[in-house]
């Protein structure tokens, strides 16, 4: 138990939402649904957020800034802009929230560090959701890693197509960040299952016709972790890309396991297999459940918020390499 006083003496906690997207109609159906928590108010978007107001009958609020200083709320859930997670995060902590903020827990390192200690000075719970530990990609690869014998070469491959692409947040440099720090969770797999990293090279592109949003990106990184294994990841979006692809492949001396979309093949030696991959449907309500069980029952988290802001620094590494074109050194 960190960050928080556990277990909670109360029956119920009390929630705000900052959020009005994808991820926070997720979060308030399994808040709904929990009778652990009481949902309170939410904020963003205001068309979204009165929609969503009425849909759970809560309280719509004008902003974040409001939202947080409420004394009625023990639990902000920051589901909105990444640009925002570490403002919004730090705001919360300081009137004394606990907090879970969907990744990248911010999209500056040293914010991510300050946020991680003002956390245990107040003693509140900060959790960074990802989502793809829980999910059955990652599953079926801690199943199945230790067939395949020593492990030599990853490519880790996210390519979105579309359309043309939409004028939104997440084509925003400012709003989303770095490919890598923005989409963290392609890093972060890979770090919870192979380790530290040793070196970072990569290189990124843009097609924009205005400053602020562009219309494609393509960012490759090739990490080297300390253990030897070599990885490419490769993550792209938008108008300029033709062929969607979401795609992993785990190269062994003894064997390849590759995950295509929602297909897992697992190749040892002549033989070629079928494996089961699990479904990406009701991680937000896994993670909401955890979180629950955490604060409650004092139960273990699958992840904590120093893990997360390593893969952040990973993360700065790979800007730092694209912007240089140097291949950038980790240290602890």
């Amino acid at each position: 138990m960190n960050n928080n006083e556990l277990p909670l003496s109360v029956n119920s906690l009390r929630v705000g939402l900052v959020g009005t997207g994808y991820a926070a109609k997720l979060r308030s159906e399994a808040l709904q649904q929990d009778p652990r928590t009481d949902l309170i108010a939410i904020t963003g978007n205001p068309e979204r957020t009165a929609i969503l107001a009425q849909e759970y009958t809560i309280e719509a609020i004008n902003s974040w800034q409001e939202l947080v200083a409420r004394e009625d709320l023990d639990l902000v859930i920051i589901c909105t802009i990444n640009q925002d997670h570490g403002k919004i995060a730090h705001a919360a902590l300081s009137s004394g929230k606990h907090v879970i903020v969907e990744y990248p827990l911010s999209i500056d390192v040293k914010e991510a560090e300050e946020l991680i200690t003002l956390a245990k000075t107040v003693n509140k719970l900060l959790h960074v959701e990802h989502i793809e530990l829980l999910g059955g990609w990652h599953q079926t690869l801690k199943q199945h890693l230790d067939q395949i014998g020593d492990l030599f070469y990853v490519r880790y491959s996210t390519m979105n197509p579309q359309h043309p692409a939409p004028r939104k947040w997440t084509y925003n440099h400012q709003m989303f960040g770095f490919p890598l720090m923005g989409a963290l969770s392609r890093l972060h797999r890979l770090i919870d299952l192979f380790g530290k990293v040793f070196t970072v090279n990569c290189h990124q592109r843009y097609w924009q016709t205005e400053p602020d949003y562009y219309q494609t990106c393509l960012c490759s990184a090739q990490l080297c972790f300390d253990n030897g294994l070599l990885a490419q990841v490769i993550y792209g979006k938008g108008e300029t890309l033709w062929q969607s692809e979401r795609k992993l492949e785990v190269q062994g001396e003894k064997g390849e396991i590759i995950l295509n979309g929602d297909t897992g093949m697992l190749i040892l030696g002549e033989e070629t297999k079928l494996i089961e991959v699990g479904t990406r449907r009701g991680l937000f309500t896994k993670d909401t459940t955890i979180v629950l069980d955490h604060l409650f029952n004092g139960s273990p988290l699958y992840t904590t918020p120093e893990q997360s802001l390593y893969s952040l620094k990973v993360a700065e590494a790979a800007y730092s390499s694209a912007t240089t074109g140097l291949t950038v050194f980790l240290k602890d």
